[in-house]
């Protein structure tokens, strides 16, 4: 079941949400917060790199450089490019919720896409998210650190979970400070 407004509220004050820094009231929906956009970007060095090998063992966050952008400034997300960014916020969830990003429709109409596949944020989540950033549109769009990107549901679980995200063998993003690429090569098997 999707958290209301005032279960979040009430989520967020039994400490079974946790979201920092402190949320202004306009961050609240009906059933969602939104949540706003780091300073800190990863983009692949396409002229530098002629492809990603999956069979490789190389670190895809080598094949990327970061940009980080300065109070006030934007970052230009050009027609066809993908970005990974962070957002702001840290999120903790319990060990009985999950929480959903989802993209925000005005950025939507412009073609904006904040995530490709990884919207869920399995309970025992920790740290902040980072976003899959994608212009489908035709137009160069600035993107302003500090400006609300997506928005996050949250969902009670039946029962809480054997083993929360941030305690599981092998999870690859739990605490994530930073927007981190794919740790695809890492996985075992493929």
């Amino acid at each position: 079941m999707v958290l209301s407004d005032i279960d979040i509220r009430r989520y967020l004050a039994e400490g079974k949400i946790k979201i920092t820094p402190e949320l202004p009231a306009e961050q609240f929906g009906s059933c969602s917060i939104d949540f706003r956009l780091g300073d800190e970007f990863s983009v692949f060095e396409h002229s530098r790199h002629a492809l990603i090998d999956l069979k490789e063992k190389t670190a895809i966050q080598d094949l990327m450089r970061t940009i980080k952008v300065q109070p006030g400034e934007p970052f230009i997300l050009q027609p066809r490019e993908f970005a990974l960014a962070i957002t702001e916020e840290t999120l903790e969830l319990d060990d009985d919720v999950l929480g959903r990003l989802e993209g925000r429709s005005s950025l939507g109409r412009i073609g904006i896409i904040v995530h490709g596949t990884a919207g869920l944020f399995d309970p025992g989540w920790r740290g902040r998210a980072t976003l899959e950033l994608s212009n489908l549109g035709v137009m160069p769009v600035a993107l302003y650190p500090g400006m609300r990107i997506c928005s996050f549901t949250f969902e009670q679980l039946s029962s809480r979970v054997a083993v929360p995200y941030h305690k599981k063998s092998g999870n690859k993003y739990a605490g994530q400070d930073r927007p981190v690429a794919s740790r695809l090569a890492s996985e075992t098997s493929r």
